[in-house]
């Protein structure tokens, strides 16, 4: 019904789906890849952090952080855990680095028939403030990010997103794309 891709560059990935410009590309520019497939009818999503050739140390350090944080994440969407704990923990990684003022939001959300055109299940939210548990068949993202400030060493916006489908004895990514310095350093 409705697929799109927004792709941004630089500090244009300061916000987790900015309108797209036409800026060209620079080799060390931190890249945004946000793709939104509709299957019938239902949303799903991929975001990855990329960078063009080569990231700086201060780059590659922060994105350090939300890898960890992200592998985290998938290690806590289990069924019976509570959403507010995931967001609970995740905030303590992200605040030994002392970069818990720089997360934008949860940490992910529930999927299933939506689109952007109106709004997903409030009630399955990764945020402090959500006290749902989740259970088998649920279905919800992993999706930490951070936004460095324009002019701060390492600049821009990093995130990792993947979806999880919540089963009796864990829960199964499918997301199965590669994520993290090791993988999106695109030359």
């Amino acid at each position: 019904m409705d697929t799109w891709v927004w792709f941004q560059s630089g500090i244009n990935t300061d916000g987790a789906h900015n309108p797209v410009t036409s800026r060209k590309l620079e080799k060390g520019d931190i890249l945004s890849l946000n793709c939104f497939p509709m299957i019938a009818g239902y949303y799903t999503a991929l975001e990855r952090t990329l960078f063009l050739d080569h990231a700086s140390d201060a780059h590659l350090k922060i994105w350090e952080v939300n890898v960890e944080v992200h592998r985290r994440g998938l290690e806590l969407l289990v069924p019976g855990a509570k959403c507010s704990e995931v967001a609970a923990e995740l905030n303590e990684i992200y605040a030994s680095y002392n970069l818990l003022g720089y997360r934008s939001f949860g940490y992910g959300h529930s999927f299933g028939v939506l689109s952007h055109y109106y709004g997903r299940e409030a009630g399955v939210e990764l945020r402090e403030d959500i006290d749902t548990v989740l259970e088998p068949g649920m279905v919800v993202s992993m999706e930490p990010m951070l936004t460095i400030p324009e002019g701060m060493a390492g600049a821009g916006g990093y995130r990792e997103h993947d979806i999880l489908v919540i089963e009796e004895n864990g829960a199964e990514n499918i997301t199965k794309f590669p994520f993290g310095p090791e993988h999106n350093i695109v030359k």
